[in-house]
């Protein structure tokens, strides 16, 4: 199905074979978007939902349900473990303008439950995605100060918080689920305690925003000797000062200039604020502005910013629709540059250099970019919604190579990772570059990190490319017209193709099999008002001006040829200055045209030679309602035509021939019959009926270009005035101005009035199809179909009561749908009952076949992962699944094998690469899923399984601990992306920590920011400047004399016993009476940070724990504290397993991973590690790990079995020990036991069968 959009104007047109109903839909003044892990894109478009496939640019579902414009849409997160029991679903949340919140199974179409708490739109949804129990939990915003938290599944609400101040949105930190921020109408509200069982119990600390432009710093008088500062310096001054938690004085800010905030996910505690003209990014543990996106005088200004997590990197939206990627800067700046550059610049802040951007879209008055989204699991495209209903799919791409870099913007030249899906790329590896941004960029350095030699590092530069566009329709209003039906004689070549007219002149064909635009004509300079087909690749369309002061216009009647797209006037010269065309109405048989005109006789033209055959005299009546007549004499005429010819033929052949060519004459007469038809030698008599404005009946016939008047049927005084005629058959019906409708049965002479008490009928159509009476009316307030057999309706819609839209316009497109057009710039496709457009979307024939394992049934989705991580079957590579051992039925076969094919080449080439390993595979597969917890687990257990085995072979010692020392000291480059927080290693994390204390050293303003990094740098262990920031208290500070002795007291620690006893003591003191940063503080002095870190949690600051431990204990202590946290994340209170299981991966805690995968019943996961611990020497199989090996084999060989992939079964059993014995037992019952697995070197199981 497919949608084409705008800004009041947009069309869903659903494919006609094997489906129901469908939409040409358009796009209200802000329709939200959201593009989900599951790979597709959700848009808003009025009342209805998109949904987008953009790696083929189609629309693949609608849904309708909503009465009031939607606002918020959000596919829910992946990070769970998938199984039957919680299967790859789509599901998808929606929050329209009435407050009303819809949670979708998108695959079916339908509403899984409905919620409702006020009646204003909602503000902001999120779904939760922090523990492993419920992922069905959404929170919501409901204005104007409400935050309610819901069970999805169910539409319970499970709490509900107010706030003092109106909420605009909000946002989740990413590290910590606990920790969220409330972007109001007069500042931030920071949120500490949130949690789903309870809602937060305080009002959340309040800080107000000083506008950047009216910020303190901005009014300092500049000193005078200063050169004047450039446009991004200024920006830097004007944030010096920004978070406060006064209340602004009303003249010093603007309150709502706050556009958005969000956490960066890329790095822990820093938040970026978007202002029209800059973004500023925070570290929230001292509020303060650390970077500013500047945007100098003559710049588009900012409307949207995604923060990305693989790299530390921003994708902001501007106003001309311009997609531009800022990519953070280095702080590890090479020596020369920084001698050069003013050393205040080289005191570092966070820069974020312009490094790729796509063009600007021509903007208007009713087109302007609203949104963009970004790929969370690639974060290398995005997909921008423009008003006039286009979506543009942009994809960044990587080039490598030297690229002239213009010296002098000096910017450092990226490099490309020389590793793929984590691990180092192979000599003859196939790799796809432009994969996902971290494939595409290698990371950020940091101060104290020395870059890699580039030898085998490339340089690359970032593009965007347009690889997709849905457009969509201009504004409404429209006129449609549906090709004449699909009849035996033309099935071969026909197209159902659907004629739009515009408001502003043009036709837009579209093809309603695959719901595209066929052809877009510019036929008119003015609106559109009213199309007729003329054969099945030809139509008329007319067009009137606005009227002159005398109430006459300019008519356009233009013929148009589809296949040539040759436009010409089909009146000619006549058309100005006349009154307007009402209407044109064409023969049965598409012989003659008729066009009625407001105040003018009518004129009746030959279609076929273009000529007028008469124009009625100046007396002839008012037409109000016009129609041809089905019948016709062409049979008779033809039969006629026969008969002549046989009778030539016959005296052309002697009698002793005659019966050998009885075939022949037969065969040469139906091509002469076939030619007549073309050539139109024969002129059918046709008539039509119409009526006059005191409802009498008249009836007209035209043969050849005589017109003769026929009978008159005098007015029925039950109807007023007739406004539209249909005929079909034997049945004639009239609707008038009243809303009543009269049948009238030719063959009985009967005629039956039934008022419908609607209004105004304003259309009536026949379906088509032999013998199908069902007609369809439009009214001034919706629609409705008819039986005229019966004489009673089939089905109604109505404006208010089940639809929120006025129909413009109507026609049948097949015996049974129906093609509406409507005033919210749309154009449904919808079976005969009207309801909604939506569907099914695996009953659907598309054009091009979408990648997306969610549209498979749950058990095809996990065989396909299985069949794709699982490669090579029986040692070949395969992407055939009928190459398998897989009973199931073909319809299911055939759906995973149309999802295979759907992939792309080069994604194919490297999945049957024999380089691909294990892990890389493993990555790949999630990857391609969305599978968002696969993909954390594999990347971090990838990095540390390598790391672990490349210290083992270097064997220095054994001993953990020193294996970990070991680990500290890899090549820079070799460290997990920061993104990942505390489980990065702690040299690199120690670094990351001091970097960011220096930065936040050159931007504090305060006394209070000065004591806050004071205390960070004690804390990290560097006493020396710490000491210098506390001696820089001036003598009027109250604090004065407490930090004065403090420095002394940090310059003075010996390590003798009694003073560091003394020490401990005080500290121990200090943390029974409340204090515990200060009491933690001492006892970092005396190097007992290990204390500390059991102090903190037994506290329950188990994040500051383990920060401490990664920045200040040696790798044996701080794999302690680490795996007592991992074992807190593990207690059903606390309930994050798949947290836990990441930390212990990074204390290379690999047996214990596998045991807790398996005991939460991850089979592929546990069986998939071990083997991959296996292989890289991490895990040794001897007596006291065999019991976990087998069992977690077995487990994956039963899973595999359920799945019905019995060769891979086999595989996994073959090594599962005695279990596995019996297990194969089962799965060859009956076949000789003719099955034997081999093993080779590679301990990978290959299949081989004996002959």
């Amino acid at each position: 199905m497919q949608q084409l959009a705008s800004n009041v104007a947009s069309l869903y047109i659903l494919p006609l074979r094997g489906r129901k109903n469908s939409q040409l839909k358009l796009l209200p003044t802000r329709e939200p978007s959201s593009r989900g892990w599951q790979g597709l894109i959700a848009q808003g478009c009025h009342s209805s939902i998109l949904i987008i496939d953009p790696k083929t640019a189609q629309t693949i579902q609608v849904l309708e349900r909503h009465k009031a414009n939607v606002v918020k849409v959000k596919w829910s997160r992946e990070n769970y473990y998938h199984n039957l029991s919680s299967p790859y679903c789509l599901r998808l949340a929606s929050g329209d303008a009435s407050g009303k919140i819809i949670v979708w199974d998108v695959v079916s179409g339908t509403a899984h439950c409905e919620i409702q708490e006020h009646s204003k739109p909602i503000q902001d949804l999120e779904w939760l995605w922090n523990q492993d129990v419920s992922r069905d939990l959404l929170l919501a915003v409901h204005p104007p100060n409400y935050i309610v938290l819901w069970n999805g599944d169910t539409g319970t609400k499970l709490w509900k918080k107010s706030y003092a101040e109106n909420i605009l949105s909000f946002s989740f930190d990413p590290f910590d689920p606990s920790n969220m921020a409330l972007l109001t109408s007069e500042g931030i509200v920071f949120i500490t305690d949130f949690s789903h069982s309870k809602p937060p119990g305080s009002a959340g600390k309040k800080v107000y925003i000083a506008s950047p432009h009216a910020s303190p710093a901005h009014t300092k008088p500049a000193p005078t000797a200063a050169p004047a500062p450039t446009g991004a310096k200024k920006a830097l001054n004007k944030v010096k000062v920004l978070i406060t938690n006064e209340k602004p004085t009303a003249e010093a800010v603007t309150l709502n200039d706050c556009l958005q905030l969000s956490y960066l996910p890329s790095k822990r505690n820093h938040m970026l604020l978007l202002y029209p003209r800059e973004i500023l990014i925070l570290d929230l543990e001292l509020s303060q502005t650390v970077g500013v996106v500047a945007i100098e005088r003559s710049g588009v200004p900012f409307i949207q910013v995604i923060p990305c997590a693989q790299r530390d990197a921003l994708y902001c939206l501007h106003e001309n629709g311009c997609i531009t990627l800022r990519v953070c800067r280095s702080t590890a700046a090479p020596e020369e540059a920084s001698g050069a550059a003013d050393p205040e610049q080289s005191a570092q802040e966070l820069v974020y250099d312009l490094r790729s951007q796509c063009d600007a879209i021509r903007v208007t008055k009713t087109v302007r970019p609203y949104r963009m989204v970004i790929c969370p699991v690639n974060e290398n495209n995005a997909a921008l919604t423009v008003s006039d209903g286009r979506v543009m799919l942009w994809e960044l791409k990587a080039y490598t190579g030297r690229v002239a870099v213009n010296p002098s913007s000096g910017l450092s030249p990226l490099y490309s990772p020389v590793s793929f899906c984590g691990s180092p790329l192979g000599p003859n590896q196939k790799h796809i570059q432009n994969l996902s941004l971290n494939s595409m960029i290698g990371q950020t350095l940091i101060a104290g990190e020395a870059p890699l030699p580039s030898s085998n590092q490339q340089e690359v530069q970032l593009k965007f490319l347009l690889t997709g566009l849905l457009s969509g329709l201009p504004l409404p209003p429209f006129a449609i017209r549906m090709c004449p039906p699909l009849t035996t004689k033309n099935i071969n070549h026909y197209q159902p193709m659907l004629a739009v007219g515009t408001s502003n002149g043009s036709v837009l064909v579209y093809n309603l099999t695959s719901g595209l635009l066929h052809k877009e004509l510019s036929v008119h300079s003015c609106e559109v008002r009213g199309i007729e087909w003329v054969s099945l690749t030809s139509f008329l369309s007319f067009a009137t001006s606005s009227p002159n002061n005398m109430g006459l216009v300019r008519n356009e009647l233009q013929h148009v040829d589809l296949p040539t797209g040759r436009c010409f006037a089909f009146r000619g010269e006549r058309g100005n200055d006349e009154p307007p065309i009402e209407m044109i109405k064409v023969s049965h048989l598409k012989q003659y045209l008729v066009v009625v005109f407001r105040d003018k006789p009518l004129e009746l033209w030959d279609i076929r030679t273009g000529t007028l055959l008469r124009e009625m005299a100046k007396n002839f009546p008012t037409v109000t309602a016009l129609e041809w007549s089905p019948s016709h004499n062409l049979k008779s005429l033809k039969k006629k035509q026969m008969a002549a010819r046989e009778a030539m033929a016959r005296q052309t052949v002697s009698d002793a021939e005659q019966n050998s060519v009885e075939s022949s004459v037969i065969s040469l007469l139906q091509d002469a019959e076939s030619k007549s038809e073309t050539s139109q030698a024969i002129s059918a008599r046709e008539h039509f009926v119409f009526t006059d404005t005191d409802g009498q009946v008249y009836h007209i016939t035209v043969e050849g270009n005589t017109v003769k008047d026929g009978a008159r049927i005098p007015p029925d005084g039950s109807m007023g005035s007739i406004a539209c005629i249909a005929w079909k058959g034997d049945t004639l019906v009239l609707g008038d101005v009243d809303g009543n409708l009269n049948f009238w049965d030719l063959k009985a002479r009967l005629s039956r009035g039934i008022p419908t008490h609607r209004g105004w009928v304003k259309k009536i159509r026949f379906a088509p199809g032999k013998g199908n009476q069902k007609l369809l009316v439009m009214y001034t307030d919706g629609a409705e179909v008819w039986d005229t057999k019966e004489v009673q309706m089939v089905s109604s819609m109505r404006i208010g009561r089940n639809v929120n839209y006025r129909v413009l316009d109507i026609d049948w497109c097949t015996s049974d749908k129906v093609v509406l057009a409507s005033d919210d710039g749309c154009i449904r496709v919808l079976e005969m009952a009207m309801k909604s457009a939506s569907y099914r979307m695996d009953e659907q024939d598309l054009t091009d076949s979408v990648w997306c394992p969610y549209l498979l049934l749950p058990r095809a989705a996990l065989t396909l992962k299985a069949f794709l991580l699982l490669q090579p079957w029986s040692g070949t590579f395969t992407m055939d699944i009928t190459q398998v051992d897989y009973n199931e039925k073909d319809e299911i076969k055939g759906l995973i094998q149309e999802q295979l094919n759907s992939l792309s080449n080069d994604m194919k080439s490297v999945l049957q690469d024999p380089e691909l390993s294990l892990l890389q595979r493993c990555l790949l597969v999630s990857r391609l899923f969305g599978d968002e917890s696969d993909l954390h687990f594999w990347a971090v257990a990838s990095h540390y399984l390598q790391a672990f085995a490349q210290a083992r072979q270097l064997s220095v010692a054994t001993a953990e601990g020193q294996v970990q020392s070991e680990l500290a000291q890899q090549s820079p480059q070799n460290h997990l992306d920061i993104c990942h927080d505390v489980l990065c290693e702690s040299s690199y994390f120690q670094k990351f920590q001091l970097d960011r204390v220096h930065l936040q050293e050159v931007k504090r303003s305060s006394y209070e920011h000065t004591k806050k990094c004071a205390d960070q740098l004690l804390l990290l262990g560097q006493t020396d400047r710490a000491v210098q920031l506390l001696l820089e208290t001036s003598a009027d500070n109250p604090s004065y004399y407490c930090d004065s002795l403090k420095a002394c007291l940090v310059t003075t620690i010996t390590s003798s016993g009694p003073s560091q006893s003394t020490i401990k003591l005080v500290a121990t003191n200090m943390i029974a009476n409340g204090k515990l940063a200060e009491g933690v503080q001492l006892l970092c002095l005396i190097d007992k940070a290990a204390d500390a870190c059991r102090y903190l949690q037994t506290y329950g600051e188990w994040n500051r724990a383990a920060w401490l431990a990664k920045v200040r204990l040696s790798p044996a202590e701080s794999s302690d504290v680490l795996k007592r946290w991992a074992e807190h994340l593990c207690s059903p209170q606390v309930n994050q397993k798949s947290k836990a299981i990441l930390v212990l991966l990074s204390l290379g805690c690999f047996y214990k991973v596998g045991e807790m995968l398996h005991s939460m019943r991850h089979f592929d996961c546990a069986a998939l590690f071990i083997e991959a611990c296996l292989k890289y020497g991490v895990m040794e199989a001897n007596d006291s790990s065999n019991k976990l090996i087998e069992a977690a084999f077995l487990d994956y060989a039963r899973l595999l079995r359920s799945l019905g992939l019995r060769e891979g079964a086999a595989l996994w059993a073959s090594r599962a020990g005695t279990a596995g014995e019996q297990l194969m037992e089962e799965l060859f019952k009956g076949e000789g036991g003719g099955q034997q697995v081999v093993l080779d070197d590679d301990d990978e199981g290959k299949l081989a069968t004996d002959a």
